[in-house]
């Protein structure tokens, strides 16, 4: 039997990570807590879950070559720096391409990643999520957290001398407790 593994994000690094789980043979199942692939190259007019995202005149600083998947390479038509829009178009191509979509569960908060009591022994994590309001627990063999550096905003300390630019419901979600 397969190993599970939870993938927590599907944005460019949970993407590879579901593809390399299938190239060796093990049984990912990938936790998106927004209703679409992409991570902070999605772009929405409003970040309403307080998500990091790109900005829509976005141009990648990295060449085309130096950015694709290493098994994915960027059609021959692609600029060699790209705009945000295009470079998530590539990601929905590479998530197509290998049939990486079905692994996902959309609109899924993970709530927590604990040790299970016979860790020790087995390796093995419990992984409870939140969709539409309904709990539900897994078993997974390991975990893989994908959820980039650019999760949790960064804020200036408190001793900072200037204006901070925050929208009215930032402490609010800083508040709360943290969630992937």
């Amino acid at each position: 039997m397969a190993k599970r593994v939870a993938v927590i994000g599907a944005g460019v690094s949970g993407l590879s990570s579901i593809k390399c789980c299938l190239d060796e043979d093990l049984e990912p199942t990938c936790f998106e807590r927004s209703n679409d692939i992409g991570g902070l190259w999605k772009f929405t007019e409003t970040s309403k879950d307080g998500i990091t995202r790109v900005y829509k005149s976005l141009v990648t600083n990295v060449c085309k070559e130096m950015s694709c998947y290493s098994d994915f390479p960027f059609q021959e038509d692609y600029p060699n720096f790209m705009k945000q829009e295009k470079f998530w178009d590539y990601l929905q191509e590479f998530a197509e391409h290998f049939d990486l979509l079905k692994y996902i569960q959309f609109r899924t908060t993970v709530c927590s990643v604990t040790k299970r009591p016979d860790f020790s022994e087995t390796g093995q994590w419990d992984v409870v999520t939140e969709t539409e309001g309904k709990l539900d627990r897994a078993i997974f063999d390991a975990v893989m957290v994908c959820t980039g550096h650019f999760l949790n905003p960064h804020l200036p300390l408190e001793s900072f001398p200037g204006e901070s630019f925050l929208p009215e419901t930032m402490p609010t979600l800083l508040g709360s407790s943290r969630s992937y």
